[in-house]
């Protein structure tokens, strides 16, 4: 995994824009107006915080070196998923979907309308 295709898998997503709200490496990417995402530009090797179900976090965290309680963040509802060889891609995309569905699920009703109605570019 790296930042060009970490990026661009997040900016496909439905309702997703980035910025820079932090500092001029952070790299965060929200789903409306909340975030799903965060990575530091600089880290190598590449990482970056996912939310997560706190029993699935806690799991993954047991199963994977790879993925630790979120640096800087709510250690119950985030994870640092740190590209790795035991994180295979297959993986990686699925915790960032699951990231995503998390954040989304818990918009208000009105901004996941407003998301939903969004055209998919083609």
């Amino acid at each position: 995994m790296d930042i060009e295709i970490f990026r661009n898998y997040c900016l496909g997503k439905k309702g997703v824009s980035e910025a820079l709200p932090f500092d001029e490496t952070t790299l965060v990417f929200k789903v409306g107006s909340k975030i799903f995402s965060l990575t530091d530009l600089d880290d190598k090797p590449f990482r970056c915080n996912l939310k997560c179900d706190p029993e699935r976090a806690i799991d993954l965290r047991e199963h994977y070196k790879s993925i630790i309680p979120g640096w800087h963040m709510n250690k119950v509802h985030w994870n640092t998923v740190i590209a790795g060889s035991d994180i295979d891609l297959k993986l990686f995309y699925e915790l960032v979907d699951h990231s995503y569905e998390l954040v989304f699920n818990s918009l208000k009703k009105a901004e996941k309308l407003a998301i939903t109605e969004i055209p998919d570019e083609k």
